[in-house]
């Protein structure tokens, strides 16, 4: 092991030798280089002739590009094309950070660590896994989820994905979360949590959240070692009342000494840049400290540097620039109410009594999507295939669940797409 990844693990081991437990083989060898190019770089910044760094740049000492692209986008060049620090632009960063604490009230003065900038929130995921999870480990998640998670967590990592019942009686359940969760073996327990659920559109009431974070506070007090990966993608796109707002890290950041919550968020889905490819990863854990916070930061960002060596420059600086922007929440606020606006009609659409003959909405309040569960035996494959063929109508089957991207169809096109589904159903009841 590299004496600087020897140096991070005495500092976790310092602070919180809990937290050294949960990291994987991988998560304890990795760590920022401080030496070698990067630090021979950095020693040479600002000095009058500079042969290190791996950028070509123009005789007056500005970045070299071509000048087509001058015209397309109106930013100084240091914005645009050298490289970004692989722990993301730091104003990026600290702007970021004030968010998660705006966003998030009931944090208070809670300490967390400066985010890491990530090249999405997938990209985001696959560090989690890279950082916390062995071969053999077993990440407990909802059964309805996103089938990225399998990429990652079992192909790219070799560890095994587990699942509970996301719902019991119209709600989050509560009780065989609590029964998959005690049934992983070992000390360390890996469980992601994503609110709205993608692909159901679902966020826990704030009775549930509390009994969500009772269960998981329940293994800690035995002693286990836990890590919630918290997908946020999603975060900020609630529709209904006694629904949860925040972020359930907010509720896990000064839990146990036990539980660290490990924060995926950015502005993807938030702010709909989805080509962007902006994320960020942010720990949580009782009585974290800076010095500890720090040590997860450096690995991170190792993490990082080791897999794509850093994130675009000119996405974080046209981020940035927009976030500081006078009419920013407003216009956020207007795009938040189009998608509240679908949503509020393809319940309404849901809720006409001659569709539940066919099919039946899961419990659904926030996020891009929802679910529906067909009735009298009809296969979901053969609807989205019959609905590509007949009716020019595309929707994702998982399982024998279709999910509905409402944040994708026009609203004035919803209630045709239910009907769609509805005749489609009827179509294939005929000929059975």
């Amino acid at each position: 092991m590299d004496n600087q990844a020897l140096l991070l693990n005495n500092t976790i081991e310092k602070f919180n030798s809990n937290v050294l437990q949960m990291l994987s083989e991988r998560g304890k060898n990795i760590f920022f280089p401080k030496l070698g190019i990067l630090a021979q770089s950095a020693q040479a910044k600002g000095k009058t002739i500079n042969a290190t760094i791996g950028e070509a740049v123009e005789d007056n000492g500005t970045s070299m590009h071509l000048p087509e692209f001058d015209a397309l986008v109106n930013m100084p060049t240091a914005n645009i094309f050298p490289y970004a620090p692989s722990f993301g632009k730091p104003e990026f960063r600290s702007l970021w950070k004030e968010s998660i604490y705006r966003k998030n009230p009931s944090l208070n003065d809670t300490i967390i660590s400066n985010p890491i900038a990530t090249n999405g929130l997938t990209h985001g995921i696959s560090m989690a896994g890279y950082l916390f999870a062995n071969e053999g480990d077993t990440v407990l998640l909802s059964n309805h989820y996103w089938e990225n998670y399998n990429l990652i967590f079992e192909n790219s990592y070799g560890a095994k994905v587990s699942t509970f019942e996301l719902f019991e009686n119209g709600g989050f359940n509560v009780a065989d979360f609590s029964k998959k969760l005690n049934e992983i073996e070992g000390e360390k327990i890996i469980t992601l949590l994503n609110f709205p659920n993608n692909p159901a559109g679902y966020t826990p009431l704030i009775s549930e959240i509390q009994a969500i974070v009772a269960e998981i506070k329940k293994l800690a007090d035995k002693g286990k070692k836990v890590v919630v990966i918290i997908d946020d993608a999603y975060f900020g796109l609630v529709y209904e009342e006694g629904v949860f707002t925040e972020s359930i890290f907010v509720e896990l950041a000064n839990l146990s000494e036990n539980v660290l919550a490990v924060k995926l968020d950015g502005p993807t889905k938030e702010d709909y840049v989805w080509g962007f490819r902006v994320g960020f990863i942010s720990y949580a854990i009782k009585g974290g400290t800076a010095e500890l916070y720090e040590a997860l930061e450096n690995k991170t960002a190792g993490a990082v540097r080791g897999n794509i060596s850093n994130i675009s420059q000119l996405s974080q600086s046209l981020l940035y620039k927009v976030y500081s922007a006078p009419t920013y929440e407003e216009s956020k606020k207007q795009k938040f109410n189009i998608l509240k606006n679908r949503y509020q009609l393809l319940r309404a659409e849901f809720s006409k009594p001659e569709y539940a003959e066919y099919f039946a909405p899961l419990p659904f309040n926030s996020g891009y999507f929802m679910c529906i569960e067909l009735k009298k035996g009809l296969v979901a494959e053969e609807i989205r295939k019959h609905l590509l063929e007949k009716y020019s109508t595309g929707v994702i089957v998982l399982g024998n669940v279709i999910r509905l991207a409402f944040s994708a169809v026009p609203q004035a096109q919803l209630p045709q797409l239910v009907e769609n589904i509805y005749n489609a159903c009827i179509d294939l009841d005929s000929k059975n």
